[in-house]
């Protein structure tokens, strides 16, 4: 990892009986980094010594079911208040009574509930890639199915070894396929709708890229695969078998709003602001969210905003944190 003059350390913690591996640099006030799908810890790498030259103690962990990191065997055991516990409980271990939390794709998920059930703990947030809304009035898949929608990968993913078996079958092709198709890579008459068709699988709505991505360097690229290849997905899995139970655990916080200071960053071309309507959902963020300071869209960049962009990305978040 290269981490200039603030070096990155492996450093482990054991929860009760999670064990949670992570990344630390630097030292002053905690900025904590939160990934998401299909990623680990790495997938920070550009964020990590900038923030930490920048006077923060910057941590980022192998999220639950990820990497060096526990994955518990139990679907239920991947719920959004053992993800958002896993973090209060990584504080604990730093000794750390409070810090800002900065979240992609399915971190953000984490990072915005970290904001909205533990306020004490978590002054500050910012997501990337996925934003926060109310509480829909129903949940999630039932929505899907009652709309008619039955091969959306959510769905696909809900049954037990399917999933794992075309990802984990060649995992190097799985993350080539997955990354490059939510990139700003693509062609610019395509876009990833990851429906997927009948008798087929995820890679099957993908695409083969040409070349390999400048943001993402050979030996970063073969530090997923080896990632992958020793955990396999199962766990990562995990956390879309419990979006309905999510949604369920969350009904005492259905009306409650993040009015601490956040921050919102994307790419672009993500293919995920597309999902439900990009401008409704964006728009949605200001009632949900009136502690918001900022909407950042990065052109050409895609869903991997922080390492496309990762110059842009660090100076927006500095700005940010400076000032809090």
């Amino acid at each position: 990892m290269d981490s200039g003059a603030f070096p990155v350390t492996r450093r482990h913690a054991e929860l009760g009986t999670l064990h949670l591996a992570y990344d630390e640099a630097g030292a002053g006030p905690v900025v904590l980094l939160a990934h998401g799908w299909p990623e680990i810890a790495h997938s920070w790498r550009n964020q990590m010594s900038a923030l930490a030259a920048a006077g923060y103690r910057v941590v980022a962990p192998d999220m639950r079911g990820y990497g060096e990191s526990d994955a518990p065997a139990a679907v239920e055991d991947y719920t959004i208040l053992h993800l958002v516990g896993d973090l209060v409980g990584l504080l604990d271990h730093l000794g750390a009574a409070e810090a800002a939390i900065v979240g992609h794709d399915w971190g953000a998920v984490v990072a915005w509930h970290a904001a909205l059930l533990r306020p004490d703990r978590f002054r500050a947030v910012a997501a990337m890639s996925v934003v926060h809304t109310l509480r829909p009035h129903h949940a999630p898949l039932a929505t899907l199915e009652r709309l008619g929608h039955r091969s959306f990968y959510w769905q696909y993913f809900q049954p037990p070894d399917i999933a794992e078996a075309e990802l984990d079958r060649d995992v190097a092709r799985s993350l080539r396929r997955v990354y490059h198709a939510a990139s700003g890579d693509v062609p610019p008459d395509w876009h990833w709708r990851a429906v997927v068709p009948e008798g087929g699988g995820l890679l099957d709505t993908t695409i083969e890229p040409r070349s390999p991505p400048a943001w993402l360097a050979p030996a970063d690229f073969a530090r997923y695969v080896a990632a992958f290849e020793q955990s396999g997905f199962r766990g990562g899995l995990n956390w879309y078998r419990n979006i309905d139970r999510n949604w369920a655990l969350m009904a005492p916080f259905g009306d409650a709003r993040i009015r601490q200071p956040a921050l919102f960053i994307a790419g672009a071309r993500d293919p995920t602001l597309k999902i439900g309507g990009r401008r409704d959902r964006l728009a949605a963020m200001d009632e949900a969210v009136p502690g918001l300071r900022g909407k950042i869209l990065i052109p050409g960049a895609g869903h991997w905003v922080q390492q496309e962009a990762a110059a842009q990305v660090n100076s927006e978040l500095l700005a940010f944190l400076r000032g809090l």
